[in-house]
């Protein structure tokens, strides 16, 4: 798996959560550092998010990185998943 760039990362996160938002009647336009409980994400589309996070980036986070702090965000994902990416390639 090719890791990629925090920017690309962090736009493929946002895209996931706007889906989300989008198909839940709720408006779509958050920025990297927007809460996605300021955004309205209910802890169900929480795990839609994660689930959504690991089919995008072709990953299976482990239950340790499943916290509150690693979905705070777009940017604390992309984070995430940039770290993730750096450990499965070394």
């Amino acid at each position: 798996m090719q890791a990629g760039s925090a920017a690309a990362v962090e736009t493929k996160v946002l895209a996931l959560v706007e889906s989300i938002l989008t198909q839940n009647g709720l408006s779509g336009d958050i920025k990297r550092d927007t809460t996605f409980a300021d955004a309205g994400l209910t802890s169900m589309e929480m795990v839609n998010l994660m689930l959504a996070v690991e089919a995008e980036f072709d990953m299976t986070l482990p239950q340790s990185d499943i916290t509150p702090e690693n979905f705070t965000s777009a940017a604390t994902v992309a984070q995430l998943v940039l770290r993730r990416q750096h450990a499965q390639a070394a």
